[in-house]
């Protein structure tokens, strides 16, 4: 009896084995990695993997297309491709990552990668925002494939009479592929279990929690912006947190933003109706491609953070 367990065990690790069970083997759906500087503003490399090997980690996925050096034992990225932490111009610069669009709570060599992520990384001065908990750079995530590999209902919280609004997001969710999308209420709490997307003039939705914080500016919800309190002007912010411009009636602003506990909340929102409407004009993969958050001025989207006068080209 003894000698027949011992064939049926080795005839099972064989049968998994051949399943794909081990840590070792691939699995369907790709994944995108992008390494950038300057909140997105110069891209360094770009890679992709058709498959995802089993127990791949965002730093292995890294180390195999880019010069890497670590600190920490190895659990966190010092540089890439000579591009280093510390500091630049007197100002403390880093690099971050982010998992479709939501910044990563733990070290590189310690996040696993799942099918369908976009891994993005960037090299920018964070002196004014230590943390920036959400960006809209990789849309059409985190709505496809979802935050830490479930895929969550997507959630549309409308201000009254902005219907048309919302139905361009709505629209727009649904070229991208995106399914299980919801109406709510404002002031509703997305919690751990759903994506919200805020939409209406910055007067209509300001009370929200997870969207008031956008008018203390970068260092309380990680946008490069400030909305007056009036709703009728948006201040447009450098990395170091100086006004470069002020826009006002008719513009837009579409950022990302997450309170401690819940999932990332998008805003859609500006001064009037017509901002709002430009900004929901913009949830479009080309729009927002590799940027942190946007504004919206006359039709044209402007990259947030602006760049300071040194960093432009």
């Amino acid at each position: 009896m003894r000698a027949v367990l011992v064939v049926l065990a080795v005839l099972a690790a064989v049968l998994l084995g051949g399943c794909g069970l081990g840590s070792g083997d691939d699995q369907p759906g790709g994944v995108t990695l992008t390494v950038s500087r300057d909140f997105g503003d110069r891209e360094l490399g770009r890679a992709q993997r058709d498959s995802v090997p089993g127990g791949e980690t965002v730093m292995r996925l890294l180390q195999r297309s880019f010069d890497v050096k670590t600190r920490y034992g190895g659990g966190f990225v010092q540089q890439i491709n000579g591009v280093s932490g510390g500091r630049l111009s007197g100002r403390p610069v880093d690099w971050f990552y982010y998992v479709n669009g939501v910044e990563a709570g733990v070290g590189a060599a310690q996040r696993r990668i799942n099918p369908g992520d976009r891994v993005w990384w960037d090299h920018h001065d964070w002196g004014d925002a230590a943390r920036v908990p959400a960006v809209v750079g990789s849309f059409p995530e985190p709505f496809l494939s979802g935050v830490d590999g479930r895929r969550l209902p997507v959630r549309i919280d409308c201000a009254r009479g902005e219907d048309a609004a919302c139905d361009e997001v709505r629209k727009r969710l649904e070229v991208a592929d995106v399914t299980k999308v919801s109406e709510g209420l404002l002031g509703g709490s997305a919690g751990t279990g759903v994506l919200r997307i805020v939409v209406g003039p910055w007067t209509a939705i300001r009370a929200d929690p997870a969207v008031k914080p956008i008018e203390r500016g970068p260092a309380a919800s990680g946008v490069y912006a400030r909305m007056d309190r009036t709703g009728r002007r948006i201040a447009l912010l450098e990395p170091d947190g100086t006004v470069a411009r002020t826009l006002a009636g008719g513009a837009g602003l579409l950022a990302a933003t997450r309170l401690e506990g819940q999932q990332p909340t998008w805003v859609v929102t500006g001064t009037d109706a017509v901002g709002v409407a430009a900004a929901a004009g913009q949830l479009d993969e080309t729009a927002l491609h590799e940027r942190f958050a946007i504004a919206v001025e006359g039709g044209r989207p402007e990259s947030l953070p602006v760049p300071s006068p040194s960093e432009a080209p």
